[in-house]
């Protein structure tokens, strides 16, 4: 690991390379000082161990670094860099640090990495066995359930026709899925728990569109609330904003800027669908329905739940369904 060390009084720079497992040492028996660390892999680790000796940690973000590699890169060009991007002016006006995640949050996350994997190759599973059936004349509709609930009813149809051995084989594909689904509900299951003991989780729960799944993503991504100002900037830090280009003082509106973390904005986008599913007497998704495309108003409603969870979580109070419905009336 590569240090660029500077004394804030002589200026004096030091450049370091350590061994991993003599990181953690070198800081223990250092003066009490500002690190600064691009936010990748193992950072929030490491974060956590220096504060415990005492460190100032900033976790910064890899991209905004990058800009300050001067000539090609190295590792103390690298260290060098993310010293520079940690200077105030650039904090303060263009890098916005990323808080340090606690170890509950971080294996609340590690528990969502396992399920989308989990469900990645499920997935692949169904599809992959959907395409080699077709083959043999058996379509079978898309989604998993409905797939399960037809294929052995059509394998039996096509019993005389389709070779055995494909027939033994399908159904050993059939019970991997199933051990997949099971594995996956029992994640589900561990999240849930989690998000009965925590307060901002349970108190997003009662929003409509975000369930247990999303709230436990929200909260552990999301690991300082209060650095967001407005909603507009958390709904904007999760993508759910449209990116501007502007010259000659024309500003123009592009498509979702799709920045931040894909993963809760891909949640807050299916309970948007979910809410726009269930809707009977919402005059605010009734009216955007009948003007846009339904992707468009399924986005609209994504950043409309950033923007009331990030009020739910900066005030500290439960969600209001009667002021929900008035903000809807009054936004037609």
């Amino acid at each position: 690991m590569q240090i660029h060390a500077v004394d804030p009084e002589t200026g004096e720079i030091e450049r370091i390379k350590l061994k991993r497992a003599k990181v953690a040492e070198f800081f223990a028996n250092r003066q009490r000082s500002l690190v600064a660390m691009e936010a990748c892999g193992g950072a929030h680790h490491w974060a956590r161990t220096l504060s415990a000796h005492g460190h100032q940690v900033k976790l910064l973000p890899a991209k905004h670094v990058k800009a300050f590699v001067l000539h090609d890169k190295t590792d103390a060009r690298d260290a060098q860099a993310i010293w520079v991007a940690a200077q105030p002016p650039h904090i303060r006006e263009h890098i916005r640090e990323v808080p340090v995640k606690s170890e509950q949050q971080q294996a609340c996350l590690a528990l969502h990495r396992m399920r989308a994997q989990l469900m990645k190759v499920r997935i692949m599973q169904t599809n992959a066995l959907r395409g080699l059936l077709y083959e043999f004349g058996i379509a079978l509709p898309e989604g998993h359930r409905i797939l399960l609930q037809r294929v052995k009813e059509e394998l039996a149809r096509a019993e005389d026709r389709l070779p055995g051995v494909v027939t033994q084989s399908v159904l050993e594909q059939l019970a991997r899925v199933d051990q997949l689904q099971q594995d996956i509900d029992r994640i589900d299951k561990r999240l849930a728990t989690l998000g009965k003991q925590n307060q901002q989780m349970l108190a997003l729960q009662t929003v409509p569109g975000i369930g247990p799944l999303t709230a436990t993503a929200l909260v552990s991504s999301a690991t300082d609330i209060n650095t967001f100002d407005t909603g507009r900037q958390f709904a904007a830090w999760l993508g759910l904003t449209p990116r501007q280009t502007a010259t000659g003082g024309k500003i123009k509106q592009l498509g979702l800027s799709r920045r931040g973390d894909a993963y809760v904005r891909t949640l807050l986008m299916h309970g948007a669908r979910a809410v726009i599913a269930r809707t009977v007497q919402s005059a605010w998704v009734q009216s955007l329905l009948a003007r846009r495309p339904y992707n468009v108003v399924v986005a609209a409603l994504a950043n409309k739940l950033a923007r009331t969870a990030w009020a739910v979580l900066t005030k500290g109070k439960a969600f209001d369904q009667a002021k929900w419905s008035r903000v809807e009336v009054a936004t037609l």
